[in-house]
């Protein structure tokens, strides 16, 4: 489970638990059969909290008294809708990252090194954590 440029789900896990969101959505990852249980597994070493282990075509309904996980129904054999007109997008509006997430990156260390050791007892290898600090 370790990664040189995405969030390990552990770490991923750490961070859900620091902000305890009402439905924590993991996503960007090959959701299969194969994958599924070990991304599982190791979201749930950090966290225990609700948990949507997402794929393409999932829909949340969000109210104040519920959160409905859902898979859309669609039709593949459609038409193209006709052509519109381009709307110009004025980008001097558009925000970016927030002072805090400015300020610096998340240490993760403890739950990054796991399986980066695992890794490197099962294959004899020495590779180390690229995590940016």
């Amino acid at each position: 489970m370790g990664t040189q440029i995405h969030t390990t789900p552990a770490a991923f896990g750490k961070v859900m638990s620091m902000t305890k969101p009402v439905m924590a959505i993991d996503y960007h990852f090959f959701n299969d059969f194969n994958t599924a249980p070990g991304v599982y597994e190791e979201i749930r070493s950090s966290f225990d909290g609700p948990l949507t282990m997402s794929r393409d075509m999932m829909v949340w309904n969000v109210t104040k008294e519920d959160i409905t996980v859902r898979e859309i129904v669609f039709q593949e054999s459609v038409w193209s809708p006709p052509l519109v007109n381009f709307v110009h997008v004025d980008r001097s509006i558009m925000q970016t990252e927030s002072e805090e997430t400015l300020k610096g990156v998340l240490d993760v260390k403890e739950v990054i090194d796991a399986p980066y050791y695992k890794t490197n007892q099962k294959y004899g290898t020495d590779i180390k954590p690229d995590v940016g600090n």
